[in-house]
């Protein structure tokens, strides 16, 4: 993949989004994994077998994502070359996922806004797993900045990371060990061997992208807010309570944007009506505000965009 293309890609996902109406790799993976859930079940009874069957599943998916990413761009390479770059690009533009959690987050802070917690709650509740019907509208704004946060490194920073040194196959193997954590890592007795190396092996995909999603975090308050406090709070922050997270990736552009807005992120959240309380990230900051969500979308743009300047500069270089 070249630079241009990478460009592109990254543009389309901008202005497109995610349509609806078109078939998607992510959503394709997401009904093998639960197909494959399903059957994996049906043969494997003992905990020993479980824990086999999802080291196979953890490292098989990925692997034959990226074989069959590879395969089908050159097959229609054969065919013409700009047709191969085509769909180069716009598979490439199914791993970014800005203009999504733009539209999302737009979805829980304009109800926000208006004065309407009922409609934000149901907003939020399509972005984050919580439970949301009681959150105070303090709780949504946190629970909002905490997935803009959260899903600029998974959802854009880490795709644009795979896209610059593997191209669009090796950001589509990327997005199967994500949608594989997100299906079947848990911690939960349902999936605690089924989903160990699962989780285990997106905590390792993510390592580089979360960390280097927090520094661009922290460059695009620059850009955005032109305050130099800002940068040094959430530098401050990320290094202090980044790894305070149960997640060993989570916390850090989290805790970064904790820093940033000078707000505490984290807390007790309710998952099934079970409390499950998270360190406090920023514990010297404020309580959130409906006013912190705008922001700290605008925020994730500007890193957003920066990520992609990287990313097109490393292709160029390479």
């Amino acid at each position: 993949m070249t630079g241009g293309e990478l460009l592109i890609a990254s543009v389309l996902d901008g202005v497109c989004g995610d349509p609806r109406g078109l078939p998607h790799p992510v959503r394709m993976m997401g009904r093998c994994i639960a197909w494959l859930d399903h059957r994996i079940r049906t043969v494997c009874r003992s905990r020993t077998s479980l824990r086999i069957a999802g080291i196979c599943l953890a490292g098989g998916l990925p692997i034959l994502t990226y074989s069959l990413g590879v395969v089908v761009i050159e097959e229609v390479e054969r065919f013409a070359w700009w047709m191969g770059s085509a769909l180069s690009i716009a598979l490439a533009a199914t791993t970014l996922a800005a203009r999504d959690l733009w539209d999302h987050v737009r979805a829980v802070d304009e109800p926000l806004q208006a004065g309407d917690l009922p409609a934000a709650r149901g907003a939020v509740a399509m972005i984050v797993g919580r439970d949301t019907a009681e959150l105070s509208e303090s709780e949504v704004a946190r629970a909002t900045v905490e997935t803009v946060a959260e899903s600029a490194a998974d959802g854009v920073i880490a795709p644009l990371f795979y896209l610059a040194i593997g191209g669009a196959p090796l950001a589509l193997a990327y997005k199967a060990v994500n949608t594989l954590d997100s299906m079947i890592g848990h911690r939960d007795v349902c999936y605690a061997d089924l989903g160990w190396a699962s989780a285990r092996l997106d905590d390792l995909a993510n390592w580089i992208p979360a960390r280097l999603s927090a520094v661009l975090l922290l460059l695009g308050a620059g850009l955005i807010t032109q305050q130099l406090e800002r940068i040094r709070s959430g530098w401050r922050v990320f290094e202090r309570d980044g790894s305070l997270h149960p997640s060993p990736n989570s916390g850090r552009p989290e805790a970064a944007m904790a820093g940033i807005l000078g707000i505490r992120l984290g807390g007790t959240n309710f998952y099934d009506g079970i409390a499950q309380d998270r360190p406090i990230l920023g514990v010297e900051g404020r309580s959130a505000e409906a006013s912190d969500i705008p922001l700290a979308a605008t925020i994730m743009v500007a890193a957003s965009v920066l990520g992609v300047f990287l990313a097109v500069g490393v292709r160029w270089l390479v």
